[in-house]
């Protein structure tokens, strides 16, 4: 079948409608899901005192509090945290060139949280307290985060230089991940060793990832960092789709290759930096997701970068929303629920790469 100049096949014409309609779809079930979310609780919303409510008109002074004081925030904490975890693993994935890579099996998140226990224990630049209804909170987070960036990019760092020898594997690199993430927890289990009782439960507490814990302020401070990567990100879409077909077909193309993997290294970590210091680890959100979208519309950046954030964000949501009726009145940390969901689909991962 021959086509004209500037003609597109209607193959791919197909095909890119069916991924702009699956961004579009993400869209419209995040929304649905934040929607029921804010609903559900021990105190019961219907969609339509939730609508009310979101669009600024009073329906109860009651539901007023419950929504935007407790609700909301927690709701839009989910989504930007999953949808941040979720593209910097695409990302890592991508510029390592492995298909086993996120924050959290390369260590990255351990290494965060135990710049947060450093800073909280060690270096006094913040405290870690449980308030009345359970939750942890950071009194320093700024300077509580700069100490958790850190280290993770001393984490990071080891991993490109890893990633630089010669002969270097995927396996060497998953390994060395694993190695950092066991050192940082011997370092963090060390700091609760020498904690007073009041402080070694925050700590236990905090290493469990909830989205319960952060405020508006904390939610806008990891909404601009998670948007200006998110750009960084989506501005080299294109160089991320050459560096998967190999490093010396993406320097043919015109692609600096180092700068790349540096820079994108740099911002997936400062991006789980943030997430990590104010809400603890979430682990497996940056490895299960992108893998997913993958198996729905392919490997094309320019659709799985804002697939991933979508489905990143929808899947956290209903995660934190399902572990808070759970065991109901208890609220079980959203961690623990995306552990027991992830585990499977990373030992599922690991058995076809070896395939």
């Amino acid at each position: 079948m021959h086509f004209n100049d500037g003609q597109i096949p209607p193959e791919y014409a197909k095909l890119i409608r069916r991924k702009t309609l699956f961004i579009i779809a993400g869209f419209v079930l995040t929304a649905a899901v934040l929607t029921l979310s804010i609903g559900m609780g021990p105190v019961s919303i219907s969609i339509m005192e939730t609508l009310k409510t979101l669009l600024g008109e009073t329906v109860s002074k009651r539901f007023d509090i419950i929504i935007w004081n407790i609700r909301l925030p927690q709701a839009l904490t989910a989504i930007v945290a999953g949808a941040g975890l979720s593209v910097s693993g695409a990302v890592m994935q991508a510029i390592l060139r492995n298909p086993l890579g996120s924050p959290f099996t390369l260590g990255i998140s351990h290494a965060a949280a135990f710049g947060a226990a450093v800073s909280v224990m060690v270096l006094g630049l913040g405290t870690m307290s449980s308030s009345n209804v359970g939750a942890i909170s950071i009194n320093s987070p700024y300077l509580t985060t700069v100490v958790s960036f850190s280290f993770s990019l001393i984490a990071t760092f080891v991993i490109i230089a890893i990633s630089r020898l010669r002969r270097a594997t995927p396996e060497v690199m998953i390994l060395t991940g694993v190695a950092l993430g066991a050192l940082f927890t011997a370092g963090t289990m060390f700091l609760q060793y020498f904690a007073d009782d009041v402080q070694l439960a925050a700590m236990v507490f905090w290493t469990f990832g909830d989205v319960a814990r952060a405020t508006w302020t904390e939610l806008g401070i990891m909404s601009a960092v998670t948007l200006i990567a998110y750009i960084w990100f989506t501005l080299n879409r294109w160089n991320f789709n050459a560096i998967e077909a190999g490093d010396e077909t993406a320097k043919g193309l015109g692609v600096k290759v180092e700068r790349v993997r540096i820079t994108g290294m740099l911002l997936s970590s400062l991006v789980t930096a943030v997430i990590v210091s104010f809400l603890g680890i979430i682990g497996f959100v940056g490895l299960v997701c992108p893998h997913m979208v993958r198996r729905m519309i392919g490997d094309d950046y320019r659709f799985l970068l804002p697939g991933s954030c979508l489905l990143g964000g929808a899947l956290l949501l209903t995660a934190d929303t399902a572990a808070r009726l759970m065991l109901a009145p208890n609220v079980l940390p959203v961690s623990v629920l995306t552990a027991f969901l992830g585990a499977p689909m990373f030992i599922w991962l690991i058995i076809k790469g070896n395939k």
